[in-house]
């Protein structure tokens, strides 16, 4: 990483909105997203006991999709649509594959849930990685496409080389390098993964990728 341009960008975040994410303007930003609360219905509705019964967990799925501000506003009802369409054995695989991803081996997991989601052109970032993130904000990370690239491309992240199709070697990387940069800036702009991401968000908008 180029450890340089993130402090600048810390600093200047820093010097806009003091004490960062507990700045007035950074708490209203987020109350539009809600993360806490949506948080707190992803861990109730998608826990381990949950996958014991396919049919209302996918309900829980989509529902936690249709309401998750950082989820484009087209591709909610096609998922939603796609999934209430899938076959019995079709469901049972992808609740089996969310479960995997988000209570069991991972790499399984991701690449199931992605194999069915690409036979209806739904193999998004969005959709494979907003779970994830609400269950384990502290952990998971939340790939929104255009940032991942500026944030690649700016702060010169190697090994990483960005795909619109999802995999589960640039997931794992890019997580290993936003959570070793989280550890380098202040608290109070990383008090989560989303939060430490929406930060580098704002911040690389304010320089010429």
């Amino acid at each position: 990483m180029n450890l340089k341009r993130l402090k600048q960008a810390e600093a200047e975040f820093l010097a806009r909105y003091p004490g960062g994410f507990n700045h007035p303007d950074m708490v209203t930003i987020g109350k539009k997203h809600n993360v806490g609360k949506m948080t707190e219905q992803a861990k109730e509705l998608l826990n381990k006991k949950a996958f014991q019964k396919t049919g209302p967990v996918l309900d829980s799925l989509i529902k936690i999709v249709s309401r998750s501000s950082m989820v484009s506003m087209f591709e909610k009802p096609k998922f939603r649509d796609y999934v209430n369409g899938l076959d019995r054995d079709e469901r049972e695989a992808l609740a089996m594959g969310f479960q995997l991803l988000l209570h069991g081996k991972q790499q399984r997991g991701f690449e199931i849930v992605i194999d069915i989601l690409a036979r209806g052109k739904l193999a998004k970032w969005s959709l494979i990685t907003i779970c994830p993130n609400y269950m384990k904000p502290l952990d998971e990370v939340f790939v929104k496409p255009t940032t991942a690239k500026n944030v690649i491309k700016y702060l010169e992240l190697e090994n990483l080389d960005y795909k619109p199709r999802p995999s589960w070697a640039f997931y794992e990387e890019f997580r290993r390098q936003i959570l070793a940069m989280k550890e380098k800036v202040d608290p109070s702009i990383s008090p989560s993964n989303a939060a430490f991401t929406g930060f580098l968000m704002m911040s690389l908008g304010d320089h010429q990728i």
